[in-house]
Formats: C-alpha cells, sequence, structure tokens
C-alpha cells in the first residue's frame, strides 16, 4: 500500500484537473442549430453549410482558452514533480492532462483547417488499423453496412411504434434508472437546448421535448447512456484517490461509446437500422477525411437508400466543428469510436478468458479508463488504492453467462463461414418466396436519433 502522503498528492492533483476541466463542452462548443439544417434542405441538398470560423466565434467556449492552457501546464508539471516521472498511476494523469491541452488547441481552430488534425490526434481516423489487426476501421465499416443492409433486415423489422412522448418517456427512464442506481442518483429531465432526442452528461439524462421514442428507444437509453456513460462515472467520482477516472477525455471515448454498443447487444436492445447508422459513421469519417465536401458525404448515403434526415444526421456529425468544403480532411473524427471501441471492448474480453484472468473484465466499468490502464488499476484495485465498480450491469456481476457466451463465439469463429452458408443456402433454396415477418413495421417513420 502506497504511503498516505502519496495517497493524498494523488487525490488533490486529481481534484485539479476534474475542476480544471469541469468548463470543456466539446459536444456543445461545436454543435449545430436547427436552422442550418433547414436552409441546408430548402436547397435541395446542393448548398454547403454556412458554417465557418465566424459561426463557431459566436459560440463561447465558456473558457479562457489562454488561461487554461496554462493551469494544466502547471498541473502537468506538478505531476511530475510531486508523484515521481515513472509513477505508474501519475503517467495516466499525465496523459489525461495532455488530452485536455490537445482539447483547448482543438476548440481554439473551430472552423480551421487545424481542427481535422488535433481531432485525429484525438479520436484516430478512419484509416487506422484495428489494433492486432490489419484490417482499418473503414474496411470494419463498410462490411458491417453490408451485414445491416442486407434483406433479411427488412424480414427482421417489427412494430416498435414511436408514440412515447417526451414527458412519459422521462418518467420511465427515471424508473429504470432509480431501479439501477437507487432512488434519486440519476436525474432525467426535459430539455429545450439539446440537437439530438437524447443525452447523457455526469449524472443526467436530457430528453428532448420535441422528440418521441420507441420502447426500444428507451432500453437503448437505459443501457447505453444510463448503465455505461453514467454508471462509469458514478464509480469513478466514488474512488477515494483517482478521482480523475470520474472525467471523460477523448483518449476514453473509444472504450466509453464502444462498451455502450456491446451492452446494446447484450441485452438484444439494438436493431439492425441502428447498428447500420453506427456503421456508416466510419465510413462518414474516411469519405471526409479523404476530401469530400459536405454534399458529396451527403449524396453518398442519400444515393444508398438512407433517408434524408439521417443522412444529414451523420454528415452534420463529422463535419461540425470543421471545414465543411472538405479542405485538407478537418473534420470530427470521434464517431469512429463506436466501431472501434466495440471491436476492441471485445476482443479485450475475449483475451482476458483466453488467457485466464477473467477477474479484470468488471475493470472495464471502474471509470473512464481505456483498455491499456486496465491491467495497472487492477494491481491498485488489489493493493486497497482504486475501489472496484459499485455500479456494474448483470452479465459483469456475475461473469458466468458472459464467459459462455464469449466462450462459444470464439469456437464459432474459426469456422469457414462461407462454407456454412453455402450447405444451408441449400436447403433455403427450397422456402416459397417469402414476405418480411412484420410488414409494414416503420410506418414511414424515422429511427429516433440516440447518440
Amino acid at each position: 500500500m502506497p504511503s498516505q502522503q502519496y495517497l493524498e498528492q494523488l487525490k488533490t492533483l486529481s481534484n485539479r484537473l476534474v475542476a480544471l476541466q469541469k468548463p470543456i463542452r466539446i459536444l456543445d462548443a461545436i454543435k449545430w442549430t436547427p436552422e442550418i439544417e433547414q436552409a441546408f434542405h430548402a436547397s435541395g441538398g446542393k448548398a454547403l453549410p454556412k458554417v465557418g470560423p465566424e459561426y463557431y466565434q459566436r459560440q463561447a467556449l465558456g473558457f479562457d482558452p489562454e488561461r487554461l492552457d496554462r493551469e494544466l501546464l502547471a498541473l502537468d508539471r506538478d505531476i511530475k514533480r510531486q508523484l515521481g516521472r515513472g509513477d505508474a498511476l501519475g503517467k495516466i494523469l499525465k496523459s489525461t492532462v495532455e488530452q485536455y491541452q490537445l482539447v483547448v488547441q482543438l476548440l481554439r481552430h473551430r472552423g480551421r483547417a487545424e481542427f481535422g488534425d488535433y481531432s485525429r490526434q484525438l479520436y484516430g481516423s478512419a484509416s487506422d488499423r484495428i489494433r492486432g489487426d490489419r484490417k482499418t476501421l473503414r474496411t470494419l465499416g463498410e462490411r458491417l453496412c453490408d451485414i445491416f443492409s442486407l434483406p433479411a433486415v427488412e424480414h427482421l423489422n417489427r412494430p416498435y411504434p414511436r408514440d412515447i412522448g417526451a414527458e412519459t418517456a422521462v418518467a420511465m427512464l427515471r424508473q429504470r434508472m432509480d431501479r439501477y442506481f437507487g432512488p434519486g442518483q440519476v436525474k432525467v429531465s426535459i430539455s429545450d437546448d439539446i440537437v439530438s432526442d437524447a443525452a447523457a452528461g455526469g449524472d443526467t439524462i436530457k430528453v428532448n421535448r420535441r422528440a418521441s421514442f420507441s420502447e426500444l428507444d428507451i432500453q437503448v437509453l437505459e443501457v447505453h447512456e444510463g448503465w455505461v456513460h453514467i454508471g462509469t462515472t458514478l464509480n469513478g467520482r466514488e474512488q477515494p484517490w483517482a478521482t480523475w477516472l470520474s472525467v471523460g477525455s477523448p483518449r476514453i471515448t473509444g472504450i466509453q461509446e464502444g462498451m455502450a454498443v456491446l451492452m446494446e447487444t447484450l441485452t438484444f436492445s439494438s436493431f439492425p437500422q441502428r447498428a447500420r447508422r453506427v456503421s456508416d459513421r466510419v465510413v462518414a469519417v474516411d469519405l471526409a477525411e479523404q476530401g469530400a465536401d459536405f454534399c458529396e458525404v451527403y449524396r453518398y448515403f442519400l444515393e444508398r437508400g438512407v433517408s434524408e434526415h439521417d443522412s444529414y444526421r451523420v454528415t452534420q456529425r463529422v463535419f461540425r466543428g470543421g471545414q465543411v468544403s472538405g479542405d485538407r480532411g478537418a473534420v470530427f473524427t470521434k464517431d469512429i469510436s463506436y466501431v472501434k471501441g466495440f471491436v476492441e471492448n471485445v476482443n479485450f474480453i475475449r483475451s482476458a478468458i483466453q488467457s485466464g484472468v477473467p477477474e479484470i473484465i468488471p475493470m472495464l466499468f471502474v471509470g473512464k479508463v481505456t483498455l491499456d490502464d486496465l491491467p495497472l488499476l487492477y494491481e491498485r484495485y488489489l493493493e486497497g488504492v482504486i475501489s472496484a465498480p459499485r455500479h456494474l450491469p448483470p452479465m459483469f456481476r456475475d461473469l458466468n453467462g458472459l464467459y459462455v457466451w464469449f466462450g462459444f463465439s470464439s469456437s464459432l469463429s474459426l469456422m469457414n463461414i462461407a462454407r456454412v452458408q453455402q450447405h444451408f443456402s441449400k436447403l433455403f433454396e427450397q422456402l416459397p418466396a417469402t414476405a418480411p415477418l412484420y410488414p409494414g413495421s416503420n410506418n414511414g417513420k424515422r429511427d429516433a436519433e440516440l447518440d
């Protein structure tokens, strides 16, 4: 067990970072108003949105970039001086501070070419390779898009009418959050100032007053925003010394968004159209990084059968904060995190099982972490410096079912799926022509825009 002096220094430095990052709101600083979308559609999707450096300058950051940069630099020096250059927890804390220094630069260059450079430093690129594999994220994204666009998808659709209003959605989510976290631990409220249908931050879920939801949308929000994003925040806040684990710099985005998508999958909350939307984001980032402008990316999805609304949404997410002209690939690359994080989390869990250390898996929920942090954090947990995660999804609290699920999936991956499919295709050819299992399920309505 480290000395009390060391622990107190660690906590003091951690609390300084928590306080310094508090006014930083990346998505708020680069969000677009509904009027931009209205003007774009009014042009028939042919005029680039009028969003440039001047537009972003009118959106206050809520902090002084130069002052915050100086304070982060001072904190960086104090971490090295007080904890030592070789201290393992100090290195994680220092890496997080350096991330926020890059975030300050990212937001100072909104609407400019340098924005894309900082975004790639923080979130990566669609041309990055999957850890431990040669495939790029773009290749994986395209493959997933193909899978979630197969004709079979239409045979799976069932009626999930979006007939739940915002007030009812708030009541339903509040009840579910109380059941999972305990009464009053998570706030759920109506909001008039968010662009998406719902969003989470800290210990709060906000629901757009103008939005409507299906029962499946509510289930997605419960596990994605609640169990993962809010759950890891609250677990981080309960850390006695490493309090920075409650805040999320971009370095942890992949594991967070990937785990949220994985939870949707493990709880059977997701559906093909939503999975396709997540996969489309990787393709959109790559197109924009290669120099396509806003209109070109928008038309790419429109020509592939994506609705005008969803084509705009996936394109807008990538170009917010960057340059709509496509110059130098100056775009926001955060949206690769969903697919990248999903794959790397699955590979981490499978590897932990194969390596005989499944006990490390619950540490995925200990706070805002990266996969590389986990072995060290587990060691510090054994020493009593890090507290075990309190809020854990059922399948991560008792790992038996998860172990079996990943065990079977690992074994199936050894099979030649092409040959297996060829075998069963001969049986399927004997089937009469079939209609969708749940005809007319979508009723012409778009899917909810859940982050």
